[in-house]
């Protein structure tokens, strides 16, 4: 039988750990077929990004054409989007389809480089977010679509707010970098999801969103619930931090096969 369908639409990380090649390591592994729309391509590897290229907003089309004109997908995800063209075009052909998208709002690398064009940021928040099912952003990326800091847990529900005026279903905002244990808030504005992890003294985190977003994603496709989804993903994502490991001089990669190697 074919497995459900995932598509992502993404940046490429050369280096295998975030980006396209995270989203497809993810979807594999949790068991749907992966599919990809490269909007970018990064020169990357450990130390940080050492460049970007868009794709030409015709090319970024014509993939989205050819993959939900013919195969269809049963959930959407989007990462690095870069620029106010790609981000429209993006936008205006999800804007058709009935499954549920996931955006992961990618703002900067893992090593602050930045990834999305300063005069893209408005194009996401007008046009990207009123069509996401559910919108993933860190705190860096919720000061960037809102001017809110949070700066403590009591924070993060102001911030879902303000993220929830702007059109996503539901927002999930990753307070991995609060200090403490790591809490995680989702919410439609109505239901509230408060999820905690243990904090793994592990530096190889490379990935994380793109794994974090791809795996709600598979998981919707999966016939998950929002809520469902999104607490099975984070059980994923958190095995993947786990047994993160070494690659480069910089920082590594989590573990996308951590499953298959524990057994």
């Amino acid at each position: 039988m074919t497995p459900p369908r995932v598509l992502t639409v993404a940046g490429s990380d050369s280096g295998g750990g975030a980006g396209i090649q995270a989203d497809l390591k993810t979807m594999s592994a949790l068991g749907v077929h992966g599919m990809s729309v490269i909007a970018a391509v990064t020169a990357q590897n450990s130390l940080g990004v050492q460049g970007y290229w868009e794709l030409p907003p015709e090319a970024v089309r014509a993939q989205l054409d050819s993959v939900l004109g013919d195969i269809g997908a049963q959930a959407v995800k989007t990462g690095m989007l870069a620029s106010p063209a790609l981000v429209e075009v993006v936008a205006e052909v999800l804007g058709t389809v009935t499954a549920p998208v996931v955006v992961d709002p990618v703002g900067v690398s893992k090593h602050g480089d930045s990834l999305l064009a300063p005069e893209a940021v408005e194009t996401v928040i007008s046009r990207l977010l009123p069509v996401a099912t559910v919108v993933t952003p860190n705190l860096y990326e919720v000061e960037q679509l809102t001017s809110i800091k949070v700066e403590d847990e009591t924070g993060m529900r102001p911030a879902a707010e303000a993220l929830l005026s702007l059109g996503p279903t539901w927002v999930l905002i990753k307070g991995g970098h609060l200090p403490g244990p790591p809490v995680d808030l989702l919410t439609d504005g109505t239901e509230e999801y408060r999820l905690t992890a243990p904090r793994h003294d592990n530096h190889h985190t490379h990935g994380t969103g793109c794994t974090l977003a791809s795996a709600i994603a598979s998981h919707l496709a999966l016939g998950d619930d929002i809520p469902t989804a999104v607490h099975n993903a984070k059980t994923y994502v958190t095995g993947a931090i786990a047994h993160g490991y070494p690659l480069g001089s910089g920082i590594g990669p989590v573990d996308h096969a951590w499953r298959h190697r524990s057994t």
